[in-house]
């Protein structure tokens, strides 16, 4: 039969998987596939997954599930799970799912199209399709890890033009007990600088202006001799770059060397994605995050010294197994001390294979307890959003504009301190810079309009100005 020449990508998830999801759609561009807007015109389907949270994974399968309903229709469409949960589940999906075709774990991109040149010949297994079933196609599992694996020499297709990731780094060395990603994608590999350097130059060559450099924990970034301070150093002043961003860093890997960079390189941005996780130093031991309150905050009075106006963000996890009332509200207390600009919150979800699902049954915090701390932590996190926000209505900030807005006539775009600003203006913007004053705010959101360059970015328009 023929090979199958239309793909289309569907990605759930993390950063990571959107940049992985363009890798795949780099792999098999350029093998010759054409890329496919919908699934509906697409001979390949590929569903690349997150498996952080149990939610995800539903919400995948119901979407695997739906997508059945093509392939009756087109018994000849191939239609993949990839990514993460992929391989968490493994084998255990195709028995599920059997109308899947294909299971791809993170590290089995490279051979993305031979894979699919397998399926579509009938060859998946040894042998071929079952006697008297030529047409039925036999599911092909791929889910070594490769400790070596980190995707050097090929290029990414790039969904947008105006900002790009840019992974430097796959897997993780830490082993935090409530997450999985160390056993589905591995430990962690750098890739060299001079090879992510070159990459994000050819970013910048196609008017591409911001980079966000991409890790699991991305400041553990090491090579040779080089440090992650180092590469976002040399990453700041490559030709034609303006803005530079990274996620995700860890605590203990925020060294003065990297807050000196950050404070003195101009192009990157004044805003640091710190996971705190939780405000107690027992429950963070649990997690085994290998950092206490009081060293947390040490890193966040080192960071605010150097760049008194940096946005601080964060993520929180409550009813983690064995939180009790006391530790939930030490974390409520260490969010008010804080006071990030944006949090994203979760509930403890379990997940196979972690070392937190193995502690006692005693531990586990009971469903309606875990909703109501999440409710209550959503509350204080965006109650205190609500008051940065509104002191900063009246900053005058240049936004780098991203897509149109949700009203015709406006524009969406971020501050060099993400805060995203929504601004009168057109698709001709998209791309670009506008400098702005924020007006109001509606929570999460700014609007602004349009000023004079050069009016002061970054800092309050006075009632001359108005």
């Amino acid at each position: 039969m023929a090979i199958p020449r239309r793909a289309y990508v569907e990605t759930y998830g993390c950063q990571m998987n959107i940049s992985d999801g363009e890798l795949m759609e780099g792999i098999l561009e350029a093998e010759g596939y054409e890329i496919a807007v919908t699934p509906e015109e697409a001979d390949v389907i590929l569903v690349n997954t997150c498996a952080i949270r149990d939610h995800a994974e539903r919400r995948v399968l119901g979407r695997v599930a739906q997508l059945k309903g093509l392939k009756d229709e087109r018994p000849g469409l191939i239609l993949g799970v990839t990514g993460c949960m992929a391989q968490r589940m493994g084998e255990d999906l195709a028995a599920r799912a059997p109308y899947v075709d294909l299971v791809m774990g993170p590290d089995g991109y490279r051979d993305l199209p031979g894979a699919l040149e397998r399926i579509g010949a009938g060859a998946a297994a040894p042998g071929g399709p079952p006697s008297g079933s030529s047409k039925r196609r036999t599911q092909l599992a791929v889910l070594d890890l490769d400790v070596g694996e980190n995707y050097e020499g090929l290029e990414q297709r790039r969904s947008s033009d105006v900002s790009a990731w840019v992974p430097i780094q796959r897997g993780c060395n830490h082993r935090c007990t409530y997450c999985i990603v160390p056993y589905v994608r591995g430990d962690e590999k750098n890739r060299k600088p001079t090879e992510i350097l070159s990459e994000i130059a050819t970013i910048a060559g196609r008017g591409i202006t911001e980079v966000t450099l991409l890790g699991q924990t991305v400041n553990s970034y090491r090579h040779d001799d080089w440090t992650f301070a180092d590469l976002l150093r040399a990453t700041a002043r490559v030709p034609g770059i303006r803005r530079v961003r990274y996620t995700s860093p860890h605590p203990n890997d925020v060294t003065d060397d990297l807050i000196e960079v950050m404070a003195t390189e101009p192009e990157v941005c004044e805003h640091l994605h710190l996971p705190v996780q939780a405000g107690n130093d027992r429950t963070l031991k649990r997690m085994v995050r290998r950092y206490t309150v009081e060293s947390f905050l040490d890193v966040v009075d080192r960071v605010r010294a150097a760049i008194p106006d940096i946005a601080l963000t964060t993520d929180v996890i409550v009813a983690f197994p064995g939180e009790t009332e006391a530790e939930f509200e030490d974390t409520l207390a260490l969010m008010r001390e804080v006071r990030f600009d944006d949090a994203f919150t979760y509930r403890y979800s379990p997940r196979d294979g972690t070392p937190a699902t193995r502690m006692p049954d005693a531990w586990f915090v009971d469903d309606d307890v875990a909703q109501a701390r999440l409710e209550r932590l959503i509350s204080v996190s965006r109650s205190i959003q609500a008051q940065i926000n509104e002191a900063e209505v009246g900053r005058a900030e240049e936004i780098l504009v991203e897509k149109p807005g949700r009203d015709a006539g406006f524009v969406l775009g971020r501050t060099r301190r993400a805060k995203a600003v929504v601004v009168p203006g057109a698709d001709t913007d998209i791309g670009g810079y506008v400098d702005v004053r924020l007006t109001r705010t509606t929570g999460a959101t700014f609007v602004g309009e349009r000023v004079l360059a050069g009016a002061g970015a970054g800092v309050p328009v006075g009632s001359a100005s108005d």
